[in-house]
């Protein structure tokens, strides 16, 4: 099983670049070093990284471990094209220098991650019909810039986005050409959407070019929606822990990506204080649990 499958870990739980109070202490070198220490192959790019390939390629090749992917939040839906693409377009040639052929690519028009109020409900962001033909037919030319340089556009749903849940996802796919726009399937968001991940990764299985995988403690989500959790709360509390500590039902979830014959990265990524959850050992309990688990 994964014969074509590389095992890897994000700087998430380490550091959070979006909330600075969360591991602001720990540096980058800290950071590979623990992830390599743990028998991880590679990262994703953080905030913290050095931003010269040069000396980011030094840095990894001491401890053998490679660049997965890189996040990019597009704004498709609310800027003028051209400036996503200018943006784009960096941020590969960035990529290509440390060696990777993936980017991750999110829509974040109107998105919920630093507001305070619940990112459930009505406060969830939704698409107008021209903001989806905007999105789709963006990613199609984004996607096509990608592929043209040897990269997978992978496509990040995200809580709190305009794209959260399986349907929105669906009509995302739908509406973009495979060849140029792939899906990065998330584990941890569309179980915190309420949805079955092993069945979207049953239904996505072909689309699928990059994984992260990250568990939920069912208890702390029942709380998030009974209580309206905005999404930094949700990281605050806890919701987001590691593969096998949570209610994904990760056996069927690697059945279904076996079965798709996926090729690629998986990514551990649980967004966690490291203050609570010391990030070396839950890099080990992780890579213990996919060694178990999907026999990698």
């Amino acid at each position: 099983m994964f014969n074509q499958v590389k095992l890897g870990i994000a700087p998430i739980g380490w550091t959070n670049d979006d909330m600075p109070q969360l591991g602001g202490e720990l540096t980058f070198e800290q950071m590979v070093s623990e992830a390599a220490l743990a028998g991880f192959q590679g990262t994703e790019v953080g905030g913290k990284f050095p931003t010269d390939p040069g000396e980011l390629n030094r840095a990894l090749d001491l401890r053998g471990i490679k660049i997965a992917s890189q996040w990019f939040s597009s704004f498709l839906c609310s800027t003028p094209y051209e400036e996503n693409e200018t943006a784009f377009r960096k941020q590969l040639d960035f990529l290509e220098a440390v060696g990777a052929r993936r980017i991750n690519v999110c829509e974040l028009t109107r998105n919920l991650f630093a507001e305070k109020c619940s990112m459930f409900g009505s406060n969830k962001p939704v698409a107008t019909d021209e903001e989806w033909m905007s999105l789709c037919t963006g990613l199609n030319r984004l996607g096509k810039i990608a592929a043209d340089r040897g990269f997978k556009l992978c496509f990040h749903h995200h809580m709190a986005t305009l794209v959260q849940t399986v349907a929105e996802t669906r009509r995302l796919l739908e509406n973009t050409d495979p060849r140029y726009v792939w899906l990065c399937f998330d584990t941890g968001h569309f179980t915190f959407s309420r949805e079955d991940a092993a069945a979207a990764a049953r239904e996505f299985g072909p689309r699928i070019g990059h994984v992260h995988l990250k568990d939920i403690r069912p208890g702390k989500m029942d709380q998030a929606y009974r209580e309206g959790f905005p999404f930094r709360r949700a990281v605050l509390e806890g919701c987001f822990t590691i593969p096998g500590d949570g209610c994904v039902d990760y056996p069927s979830v690697f059945m279904a990506l076996n079965d798709a014959h996926y090729e690629g990265w998986f990514i551990v990524e649980a967004e966690q204080d490291p203050a609570k959850a010391n990030p070396l050992a839950c890099a080990l309990q992780a890579r213990e649990y996919l060694r178990t688990t999907a026999g990698i």
